[in-house]
């Protein structure tokens, strides 16, 4: 799994304690991937509403708790292109600003444009089914709500429970045609590896129901044991784990970084892909003695 980056993310938001540049300054190595993914936006969101965050960027206004710039919008934009291209090669896109909070209409949570959805949107238009597992410790209320009424789109989010934005109960299940293909795990304070995991387990079967052509991962990292808002005790063995049963399970999988707000991000990202690349090796033989040639 190749993790697609660019320097211009660092761009946005500089100083922010919260949702800063801080978070992604470890992927400097990695190469610039240009992918301008403007014309996908209105896949999911409405004309009047990117015009309105494009307005905002350029004025340098303040909107969903962060101060925008005219780099805010281009990082934006460039965020979802590389989603865009994550979901074409299974790869994982390191971006800023993340999406899972925004609607069609509205930015909420650090998000303006929903990465993830909109390159879910664009596989389901082109007839892919795709299941989308959103591990962030926030629940993902902006994507759920974008899916809610389809059956061609599976939502599936692990959280913490009565945190930010206090949505995602197990009672939320969809709506119309949607009606049971809205999954949602809240996890008490302090849940681990051990309770993360075994909902990890619950969300594959699912989506082997399912038959799932792509599994979208919205891989925030604001689970792990030192982020700073959230009190959820995930460690990088857990997103190995949950990375090595996806792919054990699954051939298509692409991700997207979501939330994270400690200076482990890239250390968790590459837990989480040492998991899918040691999950795509064939199992190992093991050698029978009651087995005999001849």
């Amino acid at each position: 799994m190749k993790i697609l980056f660019n320097k211009k993310f660092l761009k946005h938001n500089i100083h922010s304690d919260a949702e800063g540049a801080y978070r992604i300054k470890d992927f400097t190595d990695i190469p610039d991937v240009e992918f301008d993914g403007t014309e996908y936006i209105s896949l999911v969101h409405t004309e009047e509403y990117i015009q309105r965050v494009k307005d905002a960027c350029n004025n340098g206004d303040f909107m969903a708790e962060v101060v925008l710039s005219p780099q805010s919008y281009e990082a934006a934009c460039l965020a979802v292109g590389l989603t865009v291209k994550a979901a074409e090669q299974n790869a994982f896109a390191v971006i800023r600003p993340p999406g899972h909070h925004a609607t069609p209409n509205k930015a909420a949570g650090f998000c303006f444009f929903n990465n993830l959805a909109i390159a879910t949107k664009k596989l389901v238009n082109e007839g892919k089914k795709v299941f989308i597992l959103d591990f962030d410790g926030h629940h993902g209320d902006g994507t759920q709500s974008i899916f809610y009424d389809t059956d061609r789109v599976m939502y599936c989010s692990i959280h913490q429970n009565y945190a930010y934005p206090f949505t995602g109960f197990p009672e939320e299940r969809g709506k119309d045609k949607g009606l049971g293909y809205t999954l949602n795990f809240p996890l008490q304070e302090g849940s681990g590896d051990t309770e993360f995991l075994a909902a990890v387990d619950k969300a594959i079967e699912e989506a082997k129901k399912f038959k799932a052509d792509n599994i979208a991962v919205s891989a925030g990292f604001d689970g792990y044991e030192h982020d700073r808002l959230l009190r959820l005790n995930y460690t990088t063995n857990g997103y190995y784990e949950c990375a090595f049963r996806l792919r054990r399970a699954f051939r298509n999988i692409f991700a997207v970084l979501e939330g994270g707000y400690h200076y482990d991000t890239r250390k968790c990202v590459d837990s989480f892909i040492e998991g899918i690349e040691n999950g795509a090796l064939p199992p190992k033989v093991k050698w029978d003695p009651n087995m005999s040639i001849g």
